[in-house]
C-alpha cells in the first residue's frame, strides 16, 4: 500500500475523533482536542492529495470517516444497532475499495514522486 494511502487513512481516523468531538465536546479541552483533530485531519488528507487524484482521496476520506463515525457511535456511545445500518456501511466501504484498486498511485508527470 502506498504511503499516501496510509496518510488517507490516518486523515479519516483523525476526522472520526473530531466529529465525535463535535456531538460529544462539553468543556474546553473537550474542545481543544476537537479543533487539533480538525486540524490534523485535513492537513494529512491534504498532503496525500498532492501525490492522488484529490477526488478519490476525498471520496475515501469521507467513506471512511463516514463509516468510522457510524461504527464507533454504535460501540462506544450505544447508538442504535442496525442490520441495515451495518448492511449500507459496508456497501460504502465496498465502494472505497473499488475507488482505491482503480486509482492510479503513481504520480502524474510534473509532480515529484
Amino acid at each position: 500500500m502506498n504511503s499516501n494511502w496510509v496518510k488517507v487513512i490516518i486523515a479519516a481516523v483523525f476526522e472520526v475523533g473530531w466529529v465525535i468531538g463535535l456531538k460529544h465536546s462539553d468543556s474546553l479541552l473537550d474542545w481543544a482536542l476537537t479543533v487539533v483533530a480538525i486540524v490534523i485531519s485535513f492537513y494529512v488528507m491534504i498532503m496525500a492529495g498532492r501525490e492522488l487524484p484529490v477526488g478519490t482521496v476525498y471520496a475515501v476520506f469521507v467513506g471512511l470517516g463516514t463509516g468510522g463515525t457510524v461504527l464507533a457511535e454504535i460501540v462506544l456511545f450505544n447508538e442504535p444497532f442496525s442490520v441495515a445500518k451495518l448492511v449500507m456501511v459496508g456497501i460504502l466501504l465496498a465502494g472505497i475499495i473499488g475507488l482505491k484498486l482503480v486509482t492510479n498511485d503513481t504520480p502524474s508527470e510534473g509532480r515529484e514522486a
